[in-house]
């Protein structure tokens, strides 16, 4: 008897999403609640778990295809699963992974491919034989994305890297350390027996250089892959789109000297961390200077709806977050009644998930404001895009030291840049200005933030 695998309920709104991998293979035994397969939505990528313990017996969509919440896309058969055979197992891998002719699907994707979470390089995915591997050996290797998208990077053969993973799968460090170590070698032996003759030969007498010629053809050095849009990216290229086109964005700067709050963190730090079990962070800083910010300025934290303005007596900020498959925002909700350490902990705690991909959807709803920061991949400076319905974004960068002008002296000090980009169909310049100019004195003067001026 069959069990029917369907898609879960995705969240709000969402009513479809990509099956973007299979996690188990048509044989294999399932545990009950075990994830088989990886749903990649608008905003987040979930697992859908086996309803009950048995044996994968097939797979009705393919990895790409869009499927309806609700939809089946898995049968669990009865039972326990069966040692296979090498044609057994060649069999599946043509089923669950089919390839035509010149397609490698061991780089497919893989520059899109998420950073594993801690367990994860061992996430199933397949590779079809090298070229160069010889012929009959075994070339059935279950690759996670994160360590597809390094083999491409590198370009090393994984056929030829043992694996140092559960079962000897192949990891990301793996890859990196075989690459490392083939660097300096020639590529192949025939090209290092054709370097020794060529070092050996001298011209025997001065000959006149030949007329310049067409360049030669740079061969297979140049390579294209075409890689389909996640649907995460879809969605971001449209909402930011769709800022530009309905949004009148401008952005106005300002500059803050870093070193109260770089004071009160080295003093502060150790025992912060002792006490509340987090780092000290810059965020929490500029999130309470937000908070302060809007209070004075209600209309940046505010939000158009058809020819209404829509005011909010709370703070959610949607903290802009890198992830592997692209930037999301999850809302840290009623930031003006959290504490330093927990608005911290909630923002660390973002982060990691971020990078493992188990962010929740309900996660990243809403929010009323946005903070950007820039600064920890090195930007001096930019101009945020708003992060529609909101009608402003906080953009920080990274802090250098440069000379200013303090009391009629020159001295040097740790200076950031900040952006406020906003809408200027509800956001006046004299209250953007004003706005940034009460985060940027929060900022220098700490203090402003526990007596609340």
């Amino acid at each position: 008897m069959a069990t029917d695998v369907q898609v879960p309920a995705l969240g709000e709104s969402i009513t479809e999403g990509t099956l973007a991998q299979w996690l188990k293979k048509p044989g294999e035994a399932v545990a009950a609640d075990e994830p088989i397969a990886s749903l990649e939505t608008d905003k987040v990528t979930v697992e859908v778990p086996s309803p009950v313990a048995g044996v994968f017996g097939e797979a009705l969509v393919q990895e790409g295809d869009t499927v309806a919440v609700g939809a089946v896309i898995a049968r669990i058969e009865d039972g326990a699963a069966q040692p296979s055979s090498s044609t057994d197992a060649d069999a599946a891998e043509a089923t669950t992974n089919p390839a035509g002719a010149g397609e490698n699907p061991t780089l497919r994707g893989a520059e899109h491919a998420p950073e594993p979470g801690p367990g994860d390089e061992t996430s199933s995915g397949d590779q079809p034989e090298p070229a160069e591997q010889p012929q009959g050996a075994d070339t059935v290797t279950t690759l996670s994305p994160a360590v597809r998208r390094a083999v491409l990077e590198h370009h090393v053969d994984p056929s030829k890297i043992k694996g140092t993973g559960k079962d000897g799968r192949l990891t990301k460090d793996d890859v990196i350390a075989a690459a490392e170590a083939q660097k300096g070698q020639p590529s192949s032996p025939a090209q290092a027996g054709a370097q020794a003759p060529q070092a050996k030969a001298a011209p025997a007498q001065e000959t006149k250089a030949p007329p310049p010629g067409p360049r030669p053809s740079p061969g297979n050095d140049r390579k294209e892959e075409r890689v389909k849009m996640s649907r995460l990216r879809k969605t971001i290229a449209a909402r930011l789109k769709e800022a530009q086109n309905t949004a009148a964005l401008l952005t106005t700067f300002n500059d803050v000297d870093m070193s109260a709050v770089i004071e009160a963190r080295t003093r502060y730090k150790d025992l912060f961390e002792k006490k509340h079990g987090i780092r000290l962070g810059f965020m929490g800083f500029f999130v309470k200077a937000v908070t302060l910010a809007t209070r004075d300025l209600p209309s940046v934290n505010a939000r158009i709806d058809g020819d209404e303005i829509v005011y909010h007596d709370y703070l959610d900020v949607s903290i802009a977050v890198s992830a592997p498959k692209g930037l999301v925002v999850p809302v840290v909700r009623n930031a003006q009644a959290l504490s330093f350490a927990e608005i911290e902990k909630t923002i660390a705690d973002y982060g990691k998930r971020a990078k493992e991909g188990t962010l929740g959807i309900e996660e990243m709803q809403g929010g009323t404001f946005t903070i950007s920061n820039g600064g920890v991949f090195g930007s001096l400076l930019s101009t945020p895009i708003i992060n529609p319905p909101q009608s402003a974004v906080l953009g920080m960068h990274r802090i250098e030291e440069r000379p200013v002008a303090k009391d009629g002296e020159v001295v040097v000090r740790p200076m950031m840049y900040l952006a406020l980009s906003y809408d200027h169909r509800l956001v006046d310049g004299r209250e953007a200005v004003t706005f940034l100019v009460r985060v940027k004195e929060a900022i220098e003067d700490p203090t402003r933030l526990l007596i609340d001026l």
